[in-house]
C-alpha cells in the first residue's frame, strides 16, 4: 500500500503565521495520517507598511491564500480567524476551527509596569483602531503611538525605551513561546478582544469530491465550542458592517451548563471618547443570531455612528512614530 500523498498547507510567511501553521500541520498529519508541507505565500498586508485601517484591513492577510487555493497550488490554508472577512467566500469552506487561544490582549511595558502604573502621558504602541480605542478609554492621557511590525520588532520599541508599552494578543505570544514578555493581561472588564482572536481558521475548497473527502477529514479539529463562540462574534462583527480593522471587541463564551452563550461587544469612536457597551445570552444552537439580535440592540444606540469616528469635541494629536522625540 503507498504511503498518503503530502497535503500542501499555505500559510503567510511571517514567523507566527509559520508558528500556527506547523502546529495544524502536526494535528493534521495525527488525525488524517497525512504528511504535510508548507507551502508560504506572501500576503498584500505582509509586504504594505500602511497602517492597516489605511489599507482596508479586511482580507489583506487572505486573499492570497485564497487564490492560490482556488487555483490549486494548495490543498487547505490556515488564518488567524480575526483576520477573515465574514462574508462566506464562493467555493471555499471553512473546514475546522480548533480549539481556541487564551483570546486577550496583553501589555509589554518598559519596566513592567501595568497599565494603572504607567505615567502621563505614556506612549504606547498598537496598529489596531480597536486597542486605540479602548485604551483611550481606559487612559485617555495615553499618547497611542501607530506600530506595525512582528513580535519582536513591537517588543523591541518597549526593550530600547522609544514607547513605554505595545498592545499584543496573549495568543500570538503563547504560541511563539514568548509568554515570558507579558506584564498585564487586560481581560474581558477592560478590554474586550478582536472577533475571532484567538482562533485558527482551516479553509479549503468544497467543489469537488476530493475537496470534500479533505474537508471531512479535517472536520477531526474542529471544535463545536469555538466554533460557536467565533460564530457569535463574527455574526455581531457582519451586521454591524465593521471590518476586521474597525474598533469594535466582542468575546462569546459558553455558560457553565454549555448549552447558553454570554456575548459582550463594544463599539467605539477611535478617540474612545463615546462607546456603546452591551451583552447578551442566548443558546448556543443559535449563535449566530444572537450575534445579530445584539449587533442590532448596539445600532439601535448608535454604534454605527461611532465607529472609526473622532468626537468634534476631543481632536487628537497625530501620533509620533517610534523613535521621535516627545512633544
Amino acid at each position: 500500500m503507498s504511503a498518503p500523498r503530502p497535503l500542501r498547507l499555505g500559510t503567510r510567511r511571517s514567523q507566527l503565521a509559520l508558528a500556527q501553521s506547523g502546529m495544524v500541520a502536526a494535528q493534521v498529519t495525527r488525525v488524517t495520517g497525512h504528511p504535510v508541507e508548507l507551502v508560504e505565500i506572501t500576503t498584500y498586508g505582509d509586504v504594505s507598511r500602511q497602517a492597516l485601517a489605511q489599507i482596508g484591513g479586511t482580507g489583506v492577510f487572505v486573499s492570497a491564500l485564497r487564490e492560490a487555493l482556488a487555483d490549486g497550488r494548495i490543498d487547505f490554508a490556515v488564518h488567524s480567524l480575526k483576520d477573515l472577512p465574514t462574508a462566506d467566500p464562493d467555493g471555499l469552506v471553512l473546514a475546522a476551527i480548533p480549539v481556541r487561544e487564551d483570546p486577550w490582549d496583553v501589555l509589554v511595558t518598559h519596566g513592567r509596569r501595568t497599565l494603572a502604573e504607567l505615567p502621563l502621558g505614556a506612549r504606547i504602541g498598537t496598529g489596531s483602531p480597536r486597542r486605540m480605542a479602548q485604551l483611550r478609554m481606559l487612559r485617555p492621557d495615553l499618547e497611542v503611538v501607530a506600530v506595525r511590525g512582528n513580535v519582536d520588532t513591537r517588543v523591541g520599541y518597549v526593550a530600547c525605551g522609544q514607547l513605554d508599552a505595545v498592545v499584543l494578543a496573549r495568543a500570538g505570544l503563547a504560541r511563539l513561546g514568548r509568554l515570558d514578555v507579558i506584564t498585564e493581561v487586560l481581560d474581558a472588564t477592560r478590554m474586550l478582544p478582536a472577533p475571532g482572536q484567538g482562533a485558527l481558521a482551516i479553509e479549503c475548497r468544497a467543489a469537488d469530491a476530493a475537496s470534500a473527502e479533505l474537508a471531512a477529514l479535517l472536520a477531526g479539529l474542529d471544535d463545536p465550542a469555538t466554533r460557536a463562540a467565533v460564530s457569535a462574534e463574527r455574526a455581531l462583527l457582519a451586521a454591524l458592517e465593521a471590518g476586521c480593522s474597525a474598533p469594535v471587541g466582542a468575546y462569546a463564551e459558553a455558560a457553565t451548563d454549555d448549552e447558553l452563550l454570554h456575548l459582550s461587544a463594544v463599539a467605539a469612536c477611535v478617540d474612545g471618547f463615546d462607546n456603546v457597551r452591551l451583552s447578551a445570552c442566548g443558546p448556543v444552537s443559535a449563535a449566530g443570531l444572537l450575534g445579530r439580535h445584539l449587533a442590532a440592540e448596539m445600532l439601535a444606540k448608535g454604534a454605527a455612528d461611532l465607529m472609526g469616528q473622532r468626537h468634534p469635541r476631543a481632536p487628537l494629536p497625530t501620533p509620533s512614530p517610534p523613535g521621535s522625540s516627545r512633544s
